[in-house]
């Protein structure tokens, strides 16, 4: 019969292992802080954010029904006067606080561009929150600590150009806001 030392030397060997794995690009170079994470987009395809490697990144958890939905339109106006330097907006729509977001993965894009002019980056409605959260927001929480997580929509998080969380902000922060601005020209080395 095994010994537990030698049962737990072989999980926790499994466990490096298929992290390791886990965390390799296609290019088999190991994926750094976000970039080891991937959305779904409304179509089932892939969001690696690998793929946004040296570009700073915005992720946004929204929802269209929400008091505070009209960030959407101050996403789209950074992503309108910092895309061409490099910044990639993410919306990643949510219903997990107060079932704001009742619409359906292919009605979410059109409501936002239709109503806010909303041209950036949206995933498939994700879960951000609990034990089912994305593991993005599990890594964000858990590197920025709880007070970084998410507690409404619209919360902010700000990822350098290596992949590491360099910001978090609250949902009330306009993403207009001079703490926002400030925080991403310095990402784009402004």
């Amino acid at each position: 019969m095994p010994r537990i030392g030698n049962i737990l030397s072989l999980v926790a060997g499994a466990t490096v292992a298929m992290t390791a794995s886990a965390t390799q690009s296609p290019a088999g170079q190991a994926r750094q802080g976000a970039q080891q994470f991937s959305f779904e987009m409304p179509d089932g395809s892939p969001l690696p954010l690998d793929q946004f490697s040296g570009k700073p990144v915005l992720v946004v958890n929204t929802a269209t029904k929400c008091g505070f939905s009209k960030q959407i339109a101050g996403l789209q106006e950074l992503h309108e006067r910092y895309h061409s330097r490099g910044l990639v907006v993410i919306a990643v729509p949510s219903n997990d606080f107060g079932n704001q977001e009742p619409l359906n993965d292919s009605e979410i894009a059109g409501f936002c561009e239709a109503k806010y002019g909303a041209k950036y980056l949206m995933t498939a409605k994700t879960q951000v929150k609990g034990t089912l959260a994305h593991p993005f927001y599990k890594w964000a929480a858990e590197t920025l600590g709880p007070a970084a997580r998410p507690y409404w929509n619209f919360h902010k998080y700000l990822i350098g150009p290596d992949g590491s969380l360099v910001a978090w902000f609250s949902t009330p922060t306009k993403p207009t806001s001079s703490k926002i601005i400030s925080a991403i020209e310095k990402q784009l080395g402004s």
